[in-house]
């Protein structure tokens, strides 16, 4: 045991003392002490390198505290400050088109009924999937987005419908929100029907006599009746506002899309049931005044056919040039445009936009009424001369550049450019449709769309066609994306009626083409072509095939085609016209400049029409928010004058107390170009 146990070390004896006298010697012997040792300073910690996390931290955190630190001076300043600082920079802002009309005496007498268009109106959910748990009754479609950042993929299962009968999938129910909030701000601070809703207050308007005639925007007009009754709710509101106001009759304010669903609600009103409202022939014209339409696109818009073709408009287009790897592409499992294009593709009512009349209102091969249709950027003065002088000095007469719009799509801009005789088409209509690309990789049917179905040799055939006019899109669709069309064809038309007292025009899905039906018997009623102009606005496109991938959109808008100059109405693949940047004068102006024009086979009873437009003046100042004179297509909402023209006609103003027409682009002669009997 003792040679396990461990033995003691000894411990070293303690450091001396410096009054310790133990070694014996005299202190006067001993050398003095030395300082004790400095301890070494400490090791400097090695500065870490700075990293790419680091400085979008630092990024992340000076964008939050501004944020946060002008968010706290927005909300401290007094109310009228932001005005002040417009004033003293711009000089005194007019009065607002309510105060100035209640000044002049008028007040609230015609009730108002808003109609909204596509996208502006709230939607909320009532019931859903496990993944939108804690949503009921929250909005999915308006208001924050907040959960497209959220859920994203769970957002898009909710807002879109079911594939097959265009009503809700199993297991959801999405509802359009009621009342005036329904579309009063598209999102917190950006406007839709709130200023003209604050305006109309100014001389007396309320709730009991206004109406937010919402509805679920993403149906057909008339599967809005089918599934929520909600044609039947504006029948019942319009008849209450007339009876609770003295008699009355209504000024009806529709925008945008919400044109083309009250004109469906004009139809269907004086229908019998069960397809109609049962109001008979003279509803119409006991309960409406005015039909003020605003931003309507009665004959369609071009941005319906790119939107439905590649997902696109122009914007998108250059967007999808500069970073395709996020808006084309597996990047990060985004696959954005292909998740669009699968939910909006469900929305029949998107259907109703693509353009009406086919070539004898849009254009051939090698005319369209717009020809001669100058792409300036400063609008031309009355006293500007065509012609420039070249480096001589000598006069050179200045030709604008030529543009066939009646191509509506085109593959290549030397397509676009060519001589007809020198465009050889190849049929498409019979192609036979290639191998099926969704089968190549089991993700695309998590992003299905009928593109898969269409295979190589189909999208080959399409791209070989190469022009696409008004009438061959309606074709066009029907190949690329036939469910689709199946659908929308139960619900909308296309063409021009040649006799429409043929009983096949009763049916619903004529009742939103002004060219294939007849307005209402009523007389007394005024209508009104309400819009924007002075805007390029899309009219053609130039397209090119995409890149092959998997799960792609084989088709896109061709981005660097460009026109010549600067000029040109030519910019990133699309060819622009006048408009409001979203509704061409063509598609806007037409129906009131000449088809409703007097009495004619649209208009039997010659209700009167006016063409209101409005010249677009954008703001001068970033103070000006977006301006009190704007043309563009949600922006006019906030525009002064066509307000002012609002109110007096709620007021109980005539379009001749108005002055009738006020035209400043080139509608009546466009219209006078279209062939169509009336």
């Amino acid at each position: 045991m003792s040679l396990l146990r461990r033995r003691k070390q000894p411990q070293p004896p303690p450091p001396p003392s410096p009054g310790d006298d133990s070694n014996g010697s005299d202190h006067d012997d001993k050398k003095p002490p030395s300082a004790p040792a400095a301890p070494p300073p400490p090791k400097r910690a090695k500065a870490k390198p700075w990293s790419c996390v680091d400085s979008c931290c630092w990024l992340v955190g000076c964008v939050c505290s501004a944020w946060w630190l002008l968010l706290f001076l927005y909300n401290a300043m007094p109310a009228s400050f932001p005005q002040y600082v417009t004033e003293a920079i711009t000089g005194p802002l007019p009065d607002p088109p309510g105060v100035k009309l209640h000044k002049e005496g008028l007040r609230a007498r015609h009730p108002v009924v808003f109609v909204p268009g596509i996208v502006t109106g709230g939607l909320e959910l009532w019931e859903g999937h496990q993944c939108a748990e804690g949503l009921f009754r929250k909005r999915l479609w308006g208001g924050t987005f907040g959960d497209v950042y959220k859920r994203p993929l769970c957002w898009v299962e909710h807002m879109s419908l079911d594939n097959e009968t265009g009503l809700d999938k199993p297991g959801i129910r999405v509802r359009p929100v009621t009342g005036l909030v329904a579309a009063d701000y598209f999102v917190p601070g950006y406007f839709v029907w709130a200023v003209l809703i604050a305006n109309l207050a100014r001389i007396g308007y309320e709730e009991k006599n206004m109406y937010m005639a919402a509805y679920d925007w993403r149906l057909s007009f008339q599967n809005t009746e089918v599934r929520d009754q909600t044609l039947s709710r504006i029948k019942s509101n319009i008849e209450l506002l007339v009876a609770t106001n003295g008699g009355n009759r209504v000024v009806v304010i529709p925008h945008s899309m919400g044109v083309l669903y009250f004109l469906h609600f004009m139809k269907w009103v004086e229908a019998p049931s069960p397809m109609g409202g049962g109001g008979g022939p003279n509803w119409c014209a006991k309960h409406i005044k005015a039909v003020t339409n605003i931003g309507g696109p009665f004959l369609g818009v071009p941005k319906a056919v790119a939107g439905l073709f590649s997902s696109e408009a122009k914007d998108v287009a250059v967007a999808r040039a500069i970073a395709p790897e996020v808006l084309d592409s597996d990047f990060l499992g985004l696959q954005t445009l292909r998740h669009l294009m699968r939910m909006t593709r469900t929305w029949d009512s998107t259907m109703s936009m693509i353009p009406k009349g086919g070539e004898t209102i849009w254009g051939g091969f090698d005319w369209s009424p717009e020809d001669g249709f100058e792409c300036k950027s400063k609008k031309k003065k009355v006293n500007d001369s065509e012609v420039s002088k070249d480096v001589n000095g000598e006069p050179v007469e200045v030709h604008p550049e030529p543009v066939n719009y009646g191509r509506m799509v085109s593959f290549g801009k030397d397509v676009a450019e060519a001589p007809v005789s020198d465009i050889e088409q190849i049929e498409f209509r019979d192609a036979v449709k290639g191998s099926n690309l969704a089968h190549s990789n089991t993700s695309c049917r998590d992003v299905w769309t009928e593109y898969h179905e269409l295979g190589w040799g189909g999208i080959k055939a399409v791209a070989d066609y190469k022009v696409y006019t008004a009438s061959s899109i309606i074709d066009l669709f029907h190949f690329v994306a036939p469910r689709m069309m199946q659908r929308g064809s139960v619900h909308f038309s296309y063409g021009i009626a040649d006799d429409l007292d043929d009983p096949k025009y009763n049916h619903y899905k004529y009742w939103s083409n002004p060219l294939e039906t007849k307005l209402p018997n009523a007389p007394e009623m005024e209508i009104f072509s309400m819009y924007g102009v002075g805007i390029p606005t899309e009219r053609a496109y130039v397209y090119k095939l995409s890149p092959q991938a998997e799960c792609y959109i084989p088709f896109q808008i061709d981005a660097s085609a460009e026109g010549g100059d600067e000029n040109s109405c030519l910019k990133g693949g699309v060819h622009l016209s006048d408009g409001d940047e979203t509704v061409p004068v063509l598609s806007a102006g037409y129906m009131c400049a000449k088809a409703w024009r007097g009495k004619t086979r649209f208009n039997p009873s010659g209700s009167k029409t006016y063409v209101r437009e409005y010249s677009h003046s954008p703001p001068s100042t970033l103070l000006e928010g977006r301006g009190t004179q704007s043309g563009a297509h949600v922006d006019i909402m906030g525009n002064f004058a066509l307000m002012e023209d609002i109110i007096r006609i709620a007021a109980g103003a005539t379009g001749e107390e108005l002055d009738g027409d006020q035209v400043y682009s080139d509608i009546f002669k466009w219209s006078e170009k279209i062939k169509l009997k009336l």
